[in-house]
């Protein structure tokens, strides 16, 4: 994995986004892996930003697991096996193009969904008992195929009304399980190599920094503008997998 000194400067801008994504700005999570687009194949930049992901969720899951909402984990987290299975298969079959569109597509359909959600009162009224399976199985693809689930449980998350603190504690908790659970179907696919592992220990540093970074920002942001920057960062990221 040959990389030059630009391509060395947008990996340690994608692993400071991971960390400060990992302590609570979700929906930037999706730019490091568009960043990791930049530099690497679709598909090789998935297996090589995992272990990065793996690192900042240990991060996350320890400084909000408190405040983790066990039944929404419970809910969804089988629904999210079921993709992963599913998108295991199916990366075998796409080309990085058709990866990339594909999210991208997804992420801007759930974009909608939540925004619709918003003109009503209630989400109860918004999704009925299909809404949890259905985000759940498009997570696990989408997070397979290019490690970009969390700005469909960021919309998830909002949809619920979760408060700041337990949103971000439970999206850590549930993606530290995710990630761990996906290592073997990425080592399967060959996504994960030595030359790969080499790389994520240079970045790790930047990681723990962002996460250090973004802990102070959760702290200090309300909840409405933290919601209405993990949508906008939605947005930006799924257009810019579309183009």
């Amino acid at each position: 994995m040959n990389l030059e000194t630009w391509d060395w400067v947008i990996a340690v801008a994608a692993a400071l986004i991971v960390g400060v994504a990992k302590a609570g700005i979700g929906g930037l999570g999706l730019l490091a892996a568009v960043l990791f687009t930049q530099i690497l194949p679709a598909k090789t930049a998935s297996g090589a930003l995992l272990p990065l992901l793996c690192l900042g969720d240990l991060v996350g899951a320890a400084l909000y697991r408190r405040h983790a909402d066990w039944g929404h984990l419970g809910r969804l987290f089988p629904w999210t096996a079921v993709g992963v299975v599913a998108g295991y298969f199916l990366l075998e079959r796409l080309t990085d193009l058709e990866a990339r569109r594909l999210v991208g597509g997804i992420v801007l359909g759930m974009v909608a969904l939540h925004l619709s959600r918003r003109r009503r009162e209630r989400a109860e009224e918004s999704f009925g008992a299909w809404f949890a399976p259905a985000v759940g199985i498009l997570a696990g693809i989408t997070t397979l195929v290019a490690n970009a689930a969390g700005s469909l449980m960021a919309i998830y998350f909002l949809a619920m009304r979760l408060p700041k603190l337990d949103f971000v504690g439970t999206a850590a908790v549930f993606f530290l399980v995710l990630n761990l659970f996906k290592l073997p179907f990425m080592g399967g696919l060959g996504l994960i190599t030595q030359e790969s592992l080499k790389v994520n220990l240079l970045l790790a540093p930047a990681v723990l920094a962002g996460a250090w970074g973004g802990r102070a920002i959760v702290a200090r942001i309300d909840q409405r503008a933290f919601e209405n920057v993990a949508l906008a960062l939605s947005v930006v990221a799924a257009i810019r997998l579309l183009t």
